[in-house]
């Protein structure tokens, strides 16, 4: 199993991959635009005929990209920690990631797709169907942001808003904790921007958003696209310690609870108060 190409190819496999998303989002939204039937999985979200298509298109796609690299997908196979710790490089993908935001039909979904390397995100791919927009980076590149035909632009966190008095908080449009009220109560005068899927933490790497604390569940394959991208933008996806996420580290594939933000994590985690006394 090698490693990730560097520079100028791995910014040609970026837009390999994003072209890969925009076509499992057109799968997406053949059936968005259809009455579809919505199931339970075993932790009770749902799952729709989108997610599954959506698998199917990314698995064969990344497949042929490279087939020396395996796939873990939240609609794939179980695969144990056993196998998976030999990995070095893999493919990390959500193929709809905001299934409630879906089903609710307020277009706040996204295909996710991530290419981890040693436990880390080094190139990610967030296509909104919907919207038609892009996000991408990689760890030799910068963040870009594409909207429908247009060309795309760079993108950079808002390092100029760091300690303002009245920052931007983005929110879950789905999940909510009393928790994070009673943070966001500490945070002082702010303005809450609510958004389904890891649009929230692409909202953050547009400087569109400063922070978004995530008190709560959350899985490997949620957060890995949007973590390369805000990483490509200058920012930090950090556990409430202020340590980088890694990914494929042991068995559970849950996230620890996390704060995405530009420059130092630890100014905004003693303003909010995190972690808990």
């Amino acid at each position: 199993m090698h490693a990730p190409p560097k520079d100028a190819a791995l910014t040609a496999l970026m837009h390999e991959v994003s072209a890969l998303a925009a076509e499992a989002g057109h799968a997406i939204l053949e059936t968005y635009e259809t009455r579809f039937a919505v199931t339970e999985k075993a932790d009770h979200s749902p799952l729709t005929e989108a997610d599954l298509a959506a698998h199917r298109i990314l698995s064969k796609g990344l497949a042929d990209i490279d087939p020396d690299w395996p796939v873990l997908s939240e609609e794939g196979q179980d695969i144990p920690y056993e196998r998976r710790r030999q990995w070095h490089t893999y493919w990390l993908i959500d193929p709809l990631d905001g299934t409630r935001e879906f089903v609710k039909r307020n277009g706040e979904f996204t295909v996710n797709v991530a290419l981890i390397h040693n436990h880390e995100p080094v190139l990610g791919v967030v296509w909104c169907p919907v919207l038609q927009r892009l996000y991408a980076g990689h760890h030799d590149g910068q963040a870009i942001r594409r909207d429908e035909d247009q060309a795309p632009r760079e993108i950079s966190v808002a390092h100029e808003r760091m300690g303002t008095d009245h920052p931007m908080v983005a929110g879950s449009r789905s999940h909510g904790a009393e928790r994070l009220k009673l943070a966001l109560g500490r945070l002082g005068p702010h303005e809450l921007v609510s958004m389904g899927s890891s649009l929230k933490l692409c909202l953050v790497a547009e400087g569109a958003a400063d922070i978004y604390p995530r008190l709560g569940p959350t899985s490997e394959w949620d957060t890995a696209a949007a973590h390369a991208v805000v990483r490509a933008a200058g920012g930090r996806v950090t556990d409430l310690n202020g340590q980088e996420l890694r990914y494929n580290t042991r068995e559970s594939l849950l996230n620890p609870e996390f704060l995405v933000c530009a420059g130092n994590p630890e100014g905004w985690l003693r303003r909010l108060g995190l972690p808990d006394d």
